[in-house]
């Protein structure tokens, strides 16, 4: 870890003003996001991204290629005054190319880390922060000493890719072990088995760190899923002012000690007793920091800019309670219908809704298209709002 934050410290000096040009790998709804903050601020973006006319490409110069494309890396490099990533799983070679040829603050190293579980919860522990047990999986006879161990029911999950419940499985009974294991290791990375943490709810904190050391983090965001996929962000959570101290400050610690650039989401569980466990982290903007882009003095998307940019960090208070609610492929139409009438519902509860999208091609079924971010007096007020509107009924 030192070693990381001394790397982190030679480049701490390179700050870039409003005029440079930021580079993204990745062109997807995060790097349009962070763009339509950063032209706001005065900077030009240049995205990598494989599909033509990207969610960033239509604001941006855009390199249509593979991630995987080593020319197509040095394109960007040659673009760009700074490189960011706007999802982990972008080639870590490529990614320390460009750390050679290019400026890429975030560095490769903290890619590499967050890419594989096992190395992420290594360098959680190495920072002094709490996950939930866990134990490496290499053989079927693996998962079945460490299930015993461990307890049912537990969590399988590839060391490697899976987001929105892809690559893991819950395992509730002895049985279970084998089909899963078998479907799991097919993916030829190696596997993690954690402990099923029996949690009050979930918590998010995005926190922010400079080249030059400076951390600030967002109020947490309690986040509520469906099918494995968030569904809503809840601000302020709803747990006591010392957890939410508490998982600000782990939050700051995890950045600190992995020697973070940028943003780092970090997930957490909180027990009913109030302990917190780190559950995962992402070296990026996050879905459950959407929440900022009306709610907070400035934007996780606008933080993200100026971290990477090293420019002194924004406010990060929160101005207004608020909820933010994902809109899938199937929610998209009503939403939409939805917002060309006059909201007689929304007046009558004090919320004001802010609708976001991402200029995807193509709605598909459980494929984030947007959010909304619902203004409130009081959460509950916006949490009735999503009830009664009817645009996310279970079909």
């Amino acid at each position: 870890m030192m070693e990381n934050g001394a790397q982190q410290t030679k480049v701490s000096s390179k700050k870039l003003l409003p005029g440079s040009v930021i580079g993204v790998l990745g062109g997807g709804q995060l790097g349009r996001m962070i763009a339509l903050d950063g032209i706001r601020m005065g900077y030009s973006f240049v995205t990598l991204d494989p599909t033509p006319n990207s969610p960033l490409g239509q604001m941006a110069e855009q390199v249509t290629a593979r991630y995987d494309d080593v020319e197509a890396a040095r394109q960007l490099a040659v673009k760009a005054d700074v490189i960011t990533y706007e999802f982990e799983n972008v080639d870590a070679g490529v990614a320390q190319l460009l750390e050679e040829q290019s400026y890429v603050p975030q560095g490769s190293k903290l890619l590499y880390t967050t890419q594989h579980r096992l190395r992420e919860k290594a360098a959680i522990e190495a920072a002094g922060v709490p996950v939930a047990p866990y134990r490496e999986i290499t053989s079927l006879e693996d998962l079945q000493s460490a299930a015993s161990e461990l307890g049912l029911p537990c969590v399988l999950k590839t060391a490697m890719g899976g987001y929105d419940g892809k690559g893991q499985a819950v395992l509730r009974s002895e049985d279970e072990l084998e089909s899963a294991y078998k479907e799991l290791a097919a993916s030829g990375t190696e596997l993690v088995l954690e402990k099923f943490v029996k949690f009050a709810c979930e918590i998010s904190v995005i926190a922010a760190r400079t080249p030059s050391g400076i951390v600030k983090s967002f109020p947490p965001a309690e986040n509520v899923h469906v099918n494995n996929i968030l569904h809503l962000s809840i601000v302020p959570a709803r747990v006591t002012s010392e957890v939410q101290r508490k998982a600000c400050q782990l939050a700051e610690r995890v950045a600190e000690g992995m020697g973070a650039v940028g943003l780092l989401a970090v997930e957490m569980f909180v027990t009913e007793d109030g302990e917190l466990y780190v559950n995962e982290l992402a070296p990026r903007p996050h879905n459950s920091g959407h929440y900022t882009m009306e709610a907070c003095s400035t934007s996780q998307f606008e933080q993200h800019v100026r971290a990477i940019c090293d420019l002194p960090l924004g406010d990060t208070t929160l101005l207004s309670p608020v909820v933010m609610v994902n809109l899938l492929g199937q929610h998209l139409e009503e939403a939409v219908r939805r917002f060309g009438e006059h909201d007689a519902l929304a007046e009558s509860l004090g919320v004001v809704p802010k609708l976001h999208l991402y200029g995807k091609s193509e709605s598909k079924f459980n494929r984030k298209m947007g959010h909304i971010n619902l203004l409130c007096g009081d959460v509950d007020d916006a949490l009735e709002w999503v009830e009664k509107t009817n645009i996310w009924r279970q079909d």
